[in-house]
């Protein structure tokens, strides 16, 4: 047997010490889960530094207002944004996070094309943010740590921040979702006034699905989540497909698998988007993670209908299809 298989067989019998169990209080495993969720990703070793909000432009197109901002995440880190708000809501619109993944940045969220390729990314229908406007919803769209303007213009820098961010107790995801908390912060002290922030949602494809899911399953102020091409087992995904290091965290499995992420999102919506032809999700034991997820954690009567997995017919990428599900199972749907 070779070290690689070794390892994945150890990972395949590994059951998680933190799966709910029978007759359990959903509430009461949550709160313990989402504990020590947090200390597997490191978020104690991030501090809260001033948000000191710059606003560099703002532009006026036919359906929307863009925004251009930038905020303190952490001391003398500042994430990039762009927030859209449509012109057509005639009252205050709810508002949705929207994570690009490996890619050349969030300027793919907006539809526009600055490197070689990105187009064909584009038409993958990840163009969350102009989809958000034209379902009448405000959005932002946040550069995530290692992509676009955060260390990725245009090759993306993960592995580079993954492994330093490993030597003091950090992951990237931990700071990916740090980021989405505190830019969340900043929706509810600076931007009240032109967005619903009691209706905060997050969705984002790969890399940013996976972000969506992890912030969503800690940050109970996200009130649904629609994460695309990032929901499988550990197992059958990045435990034997080659993937990005972002998306590992060091000791998960022996606590969670996927279905318990997406468990700690329970009762709130949840979308999960899926490629029937998804290379490094597979869609088979992603089918068999859901049934999971629905029969453990949204198992009730009353909130069995908000849990949904919508599957694309095509490969990795995102699919607009989903908004529909994603309108009816939140109430958004007459906006």
């Amino acid at each position: 047997m070779m070290p690689a298989q070794k390892e994945n067989l150890i990972l395949r019998e590994t059951e998680p010490e933190l799966r709910i169990k029978s007759g359990e209080d959903i509430l009461l495993w949550q709160k313990n889960a989402r504990k020590k969720l947090s200390v597997l990703l490191g978020l104690e070793n991030f501090k809260e530094a001033s948000l000191k909000l710059d606003i560099e432009y703002e532009k006026e197109y036919a359906d929307f207002f863009e925004t251009r901002f930038t905020f303190q995440s952490e001391e003398g880190l500042f994430v990039p944004c762009h927030f859209l708000r449509p012109k057509k809501a005639d009252k205050k619109a709810p508002v949705i996070i929207c994570l690009q993944g490996h890619s050349t940045g969030m300027h793919i969220s907006l539809g526009v094309a600055k490197f070689e390729g990105d187009e064909k990314t584009i038409a993958g229908d990840r163009d969350f943010c102009l989809q958000a406007v034209e379902n009448g919803f405000c959005c932002v769209a946040m550069e995530q740590r290692g992509f676009g303007e955060l260390g990725g213009t245009p090759e993306t820098q993960c592995a580079d921040i993954a492994f330093s961010a490993l030597l003091t107790g950090r992951t990237i995801l931990g700071a990916r979702v740090w980021d989405i908390k505190r830019l969340i912060d900043v929706l509810e002290t600076e931007f009240s006034s032109v967005c619903d922030t009691d209706r905060i949602y997050c969705m984002g494809n790969s890399g940013g699905g996976t972000a969506t899911f992890y912030a969503a399953a800690l940050e109970e102020r996200i009130k649904g989540a629609m994460p695309s091409c990032s929901f499988c087992t550990f197992v059958d995904s990045i435990g034997e497909i080659r993937h990005c290091s972002c998306n590992f965290v060091p000791g998960i499995a022996r606590f969670f698998d996927m279905a318990e992420i997406a468990g700690m999102i329970s009762p709130r919506p949840l979308v999960i988007v899926s490629g029937e032809k998804d290379s490094i999700f597979p869609i088979t034991p992603a089918k068999e993670e859901f049934a999971r997820l629905k029969n453990l954690y949204y198992k009730e009567k009353q909130i069995s209908g908000k849990c949904y997995h919508f599957i694309g017919g095509e490969g990795h990428r995102f699919y607009k299809g989903a908004w529909e599900i994603f309108n009816n199972l939140t109430d958004e749907k007459s906006l």
